[in-house]
């Protein structure tokens, strides 16, 4: 399925597992970007948004490489946002069972493939920066998207491929 922000109901239909591609405009935010919108408010339109978990290598006017960094490490800075209207929040590695209930009936997550900054970077174009002040990794970054190729982790139905994977791991353990 082919996503444009702002997002809206359309993602409540996505399944854990369906591969999308995302394009319009997606908002950067790491750790210190997330405390620094608790404190000052959210810089962008968060109705329909999309917050990606990337530090990115800006060159000039140019996006170098953006890959996804941790998602786990949002995994107490996110309700704000959703509860602002934030749709879709994108990264690697998952987030954990708070989030997912957070993400019940009003957005999804999306992963991104670890290690391939070039790949992302080859799809975007920057458009602002907030909180320049941050520096490169931290600030949030206004990014447009040309059809990221992405997989819904976490679905609006409490569905976490990510919790799926480590049950069966450790069931798989525990049978060795």
């Amino acid at each position: 399925m082919d996503l444009t922000t702002p997002l809206g109901d359309e993602v409540l239909s996505l399944q854990a597992g369906d591969r999308v591609t995302l394009s319009g405009i997606v908002y950067t935010a790491r750790d210190e970007a997330h405390l620094e919108m608790m404190r000052h408010g959210i810089p962008f339109d968060p109705i329909g948004a999309a917050v990606y978990h990337c530090g990115p290598v800006i060159a000039g006017d140019r996006v170098i490489a953006a890959g996804p960094t941790t998602s786990a490490r949002m995994n107490r800075l996110s309700d704000f946002l959703l509860d602002a209207g934030v749709r879709a929040l994108i990264g690697k590695g998952g987030m954990d069972a708070t989030v997912t209930e957070q993400l019940r009936g009003r957005g999804v997550y999306l992963a991104f493939t670890g290690g391939c900054a070039a790949l992302a970077a080859a799809r975007m174009e920057l458009e602002d920066v907030y909180f320049p002040e941050l520096g490169m990794a931290e600030a949030v970054w206004a990014i447009r998207l040309d059809r990221l190729p992405l997989v819904v982790g976490i679905d609006s139905h409490g569905r976490n491929l990510f919790a799926e994977v480590q049950a069966r791991a450790v069931t798989a353990a525990g049978r060795s």
